[in-house]
This record gives structure tokens, C-alpha cells and sequence, in this order.
């Protein structure tokens, strides 16, 4: 089984929002896959929302309703590929050997 320093920070949160972790040696196993499949979703939808913001962000036409619904989409987007982040730069630190 990994350490208690070891464990995988999961691509989503738990009750009341807080961070979910997963301690297992097998990298392949179900939640693995799990975790690193809704990982890429959020990647893709990131990106996606990405391209759409500087599409809406040139139409001067745009209202401040579609603004605010696309503010709100990015930052949950933002949240989502942070936490992906902080747990591919662990799973990163954790595989490197120690001096």
C-alpha cells in the first residue's frame, strides 16, 4: 500500500468540497483509470472553454448575463485543471528518486 505522503489527489472533491485522495501501488487498477479518464475530460472541457471565451470575449455584442455564465464556466474549469495539476506534480515528485 503507498505512504500516507503518497496518495493520489482525485479529480474531484467529496462532501462539502473537500479533496478526495486515493492510496494504491496499482497505477492500472480501476480507480486509477477511473481518475486519469475524468482527468482528461477536464482537460478537454478546459481547453474547449478555453477557445470559447475568446470567441465570446471578441463579440462586442456579447450580454453581461453570457459574461458572467462564462466567468463562472472558467473558474470551474480553472479549479478542476488546477487540481489536476497539484496531483500530476505529485505523482511527478513522488517518482523521483530521493537524494
Amino acid at each position: 500500500m503507498t505512504a500516507p505522503d503518497e496518495l493520489r489527489l482525485l479529480p474531484w472533491s467529496g462532501p462539502e468540497g473537500k479533496p478526495c485522495y486515493l492510496s494504491t501501488d496499482d497505477r492500472g487498477g480501476y480507480m486509477s483509470r477511473l481518475a486519469d479518464n475524468v482527468e482528461a475530460i477536464q482537460l478537454g472541457t478546459a481547453a474547449e472553454l478555453l477557445e470559447e471565451a475568446s470567441e465570446t470575449l471578441s463579440d462586442r455584442d456579447v450580454t453581461l448575463d453570457e459574461m458572467r455564465r462564462m466567468a463562472k464556466e472558467l473558474s470551474g474549469a480553472l479549479r478542476d485543471v488546477l487540481r489536476v495539476a497539484t496531483s500530476r506534480g505529485h505523482l511527478l515528485a513522488v517518482g523521483e528518486p530521493h537524494p
